[in-house]
């Protein structure tokens, strides 16, 4: 084998392990690593929107989980959101599951807001206090058509002409 051979197999061979590296890490940062020690902890919503398998479970914005599955109730219309959740925080049996924007452009995480009850969810618990996402896009629209009267008329130039017509001239 010539040295350039033995150079280009070397720097195969790194850039394989590099790579396995970072396949490594970033399985294990995305929280889907499948860990069996997890606790699975399940919650209702009337609405998920934003929320994923992956999407992150915040105790105090500290990521302690992922979602591990999002389904639909076919009898309810709701969602049954599943977690995995760090079993070294316990989670008190009174918590309130609310579902969070990362932002404007991101997506949505669940945030455990912790209860003040000392009996704690076991294994395949359930939160039952519940706040589902809220659609913003939604409220921007009824606040816009609210605004306009409905039909798209502008009723702030109307308020403005009476606002100036009840202050008479000013000089």
């Amino acid at each position: 084998m010539t040295k350039g051979r033995a150079f280009e197999t070397l720097v195969g061979v790194l850039v394989v392990a590099v790579a396995a590296a970072f396949l490594y890490y970033a399985y294990n940062i995305s929280g889907r690593s499948g860990s069996a020690s997890a606790t699975s902890l399940s919650a209702v919503f009337g609405r998920v929107d934003g929320v994923t398998v992956g999407s992150e479970v915040r105790i105090a914005g500290v990521k302690v989980g992922a979602v591990t599955s999002n389904d639909l109730d076919p009898q309810t219309y709701e969602a049954r959101v599943k977690m995995a959740i760090d079993p070294a925080i316990a989670v008190p049996d009174d918590s309130v599951a609310k579902i969070v924007s990362n932002g404007i452009l991101g997506g949505s995480h669940i945030a455990i807001e912790p209860g003040a009850s000392e009996d704690m969810l076991a294994d395949n618990g359930t939160i039952y206090i519940t706040q589902g996402s809220v659609d913003l896009l939604g409220l921007a629209m009824q606040a816009f058509t609210s605004n306009t009267g409905g039909d798209g008329a502008d009723t702030a130039s109307g308020d403005a002409d009476a606002l100036s017509g009840g202050l008479g001239e000013v000089e």
